[in-house]
């Protein structure tokens, strides 16, 4: 069993973002999904809403993010 670092989806309210990318990193996405939903059995039928959560999760485990962040404070 693979250990992904993206846990379940939580459904919250949206806030709309337009965003482009290369198309690689789109496919990558699309595979990301199709992983994500054999392994956690919660199929995701837009690759897009594994975006906010991947951001989510990247802005959590930054440590030099949270530092800058407590330094602000």
């Amino acid at each position: 069993m693979t250990k992904l670092k993206l846990g379940a989806i939580a459904d919250d309210k949206p806030v709309k973002v337009t965003i482009e990318f290369p198309a690689e990193l789109y496919r990558d996405l699309a595979a990301y999904a199709e992983i994500h939903g054999r392994e956690t059995g919660q199929s995701v039928s837009d690759p897009a809403k594994l975006i906010a959560p991947m951001i989510a999760r990247f802005i959590a485990t930054d440590r030099g993010f949270a530092k800058a962040r407590r330094n602000l404070q």
